[in-house]
């Protein structure tokens, strides 16, 4: 059993996979005071996996902190998986690889096993990160803005006046401050979804699959004007891809 885990900027999602690479269960738990009591007791209950696989944007402490955990829990530390200049079919396209996130490294690899044409990777959480692979793996580059959740926190910090009365909504126009602010954030993040999906392209010559990721992504289908696919898990899909594949190519040196 491999058990994986997503250190995010808000919250780590875990999956814990049988000796078939099928799920058995899975949960996630946001960063606080609560943590260990949060991820402890569940993972307790959990058969011992014979290896943890992780990937992180956090920083050593936060890291530190879960090593520790799960070596209380299941008497194993994880294996770091930090971005590559190649893996799994996909070509980083950094000038330096290992300052790509491993976040979106990971679900191009999701994205590339899915599907082999070209796509763009559309990442919303606590920052919204794009990125586009061509039909031959090759990553070729992408953008970082604020996801929506934090554009409106950023409104009300740097602000005196716009103070919500109660939680906004989604709307096409707002007749009011909440949905205003709501709406802004994420019709900004539409806006710069579909035009880098456009540039890419018309870059490319092609049609392009768009693809949604994250943990904020599940509203935005309905409100974008072209198609697209959601897997909202793709780190952690592209997590047992990569891990899977390096088991196997290290069970492979073992014999030979």
């Amino acid at each position: 059993m491999r058990l994986l885990l997503d250190l995010g900027n808000t919250r780590i999602k875990w999956l814990l996979l049988d000796d078939q690479d099928q799920p058995v269960t899975d949960g996630a738990a946001a960063w606080s005071e609560q943590l260990d009591d949060d991820l402890g007791q569940p993972w307790l209950a959990l058969p011992l996996p014979t290896r943890i696989w992780a990937a992180s944007v956090v920083d050593g402490e936060r890291e530190a902190r879960l090593e520790h955990l799960t070596r209380e829990c299941f008497r194993l530390k994880p294996d770091w998986l930090r971005t590559p200049a190649a893996a799994c079919g996909i070509t980083n396209g950094y000038s330096q690889p290992g300052r790509l996130g491993i976040d979106r490294f990971l679900a191009m690899i999701a994205a590339r096993a899915d599907y082999p044409g070209p796509t763009v990777i559309a990442s919303i959480g606590t920052a919204l990160a794009l990125d586009a692979i061509d039909a031959d793996g090759r990553h070729l580059g992408g953008l970082i803005a604020p996801g929506p959740r934090l554009m409106q926190q950023s409104v009300l910090g740097a602000t005196v006046q716009v103070r919500l009365q109660q939680q906004g909504h989604l709307v096409p126009v707002a007749t009011n401050t909440e949905d205003g602010l709501m709406s802004g954030a994420w019709q900004a993040c539409i806006a710069l979804i579909e035009r880098f999906h456009g540039q890419i392209e018309r870059q490319l010559g092609t049609s392009v699959q768009l693809r949604l990721a994250g943990g904020d992504a599940a509203p935005l289908p309905a409100w974008l004007s072209l198609p697209s696919v959601l897997r909202v898990d793709s780190v952690l899909q592209g997590l047992a891809i990569w891990s899977a594949s390096l088991e196997a190519a290290a069970a492979e040196a073992a014999v030979s």
